[in-house]
């Protein structure tokens, strides 16, 4: 689904992902993690085609730089981390910005556009939200939105950068419960950056530590989620604890 070989990738004179190589199969739920800088929004900036790079990209077995605006929107979606709360629009008009590749130029929105607004509007569960500007909304409510907006496309890959970070502790729950749906019913992949490494323990099967652009581990909650790695990325000791009755880990800096 998604691959990666010898990427790397510079913000002007700065290497951002170096050398950076990966493998992604459909369905899979990928957590990124590291430190500040470590090249994680960048990578999924690469997958989108918006940060130019070296090296090869594939996308369902398709050279990225070979699909068209159109074909690359109906494959990948990008939820960000935050929208911008006073966007006067109502709710079901936004969403329907997530159909904008695929329409023709200067045509009007079709049944079958209409519908998968329905449906991306009725899994995040804002279908009774559809008549509601975004300014009256609240947080939780403008995230869920922007998911559905990226489901809108109906994508194949969901690269998510951070959504959960200005929720609370119920709207963060309710946002991965709904990904998880959408990974296990709809075999959609997800790719997300996460600075809580305690969240990623808990929702992700497999997590991806970057740090300077590189990988320092890729694979399970056990096997990456150890003192001596997150040591080495985050450059600080760290202890990590095994947290009872869940599977999860919590991880903490120790000054």
């Amino acid at each position: 689904m998604i691959v990666l070989r010898q990427v790397s990738a510079y913000y002007r004179s700065e290497k951002v992902l170096d050398d950076l190589s990966l493998a992604i199969a459909c369905g899979e739920r990928v957590a990124v993690v590291g430190p500040n800088g470590a090249g994680k929004t960048s990578l999924l900036r690469v997958l989108t085609g918006l940060l130019p790079a070296h090296g090869t990209i594939h996308l369902q077995g398709r050279e990225l730089n070979a699909l068209s605006p159109r074909e690359r929107a109906s494959l990948i979606s990008v939820v960000p981390q935050e929208i911008i709360s006073d966007i006067p629009y109502v709710a079901q008009d936004f969403v329907l910005l997530g159909r904008t590749a695929l329409l023709p130029r200067l045509g009007r929105p079709s049944p079958e556009d209409l519908s998968a607004v329905q449906e991306a509007m009725r899994l995040t569960e804002t279908w009774d939200l559809r008549k509601r500007l975004l300014p009256e909304m609240s947080g939780g409510e403008r995230q869920r939105l922007a998911l559905a907006m990226a489901l809108a496309s109906q994508p194949k890959i969901l690269l998510l950068d951070e959504p959960t970070s200005h929720l609370d502790l119920r709207h963060r729950a309710e946002m991965m419960r709904l990904l998880l749906k959408l990974s296990t019913e709809q075999r959609i992949t997800l790719l997300m950056v996460v600075h809580d490494l305690t969240l990623a323990s808990q929702y992700f099967e497999r997590i991806l530590l970057l740090s300077g652009g590189r990988t320092v581990a890729d694979g399970t909650v056990a096997e990456v989620m150890t003192s001596a790695l997150l040591e080495t990325a985050f450059n600080c000791p760290v202890r990590v604890d095994t947290l009872p009755g869940i599977s999860a880990v919590c991880a903490l800096a120790r000054l």
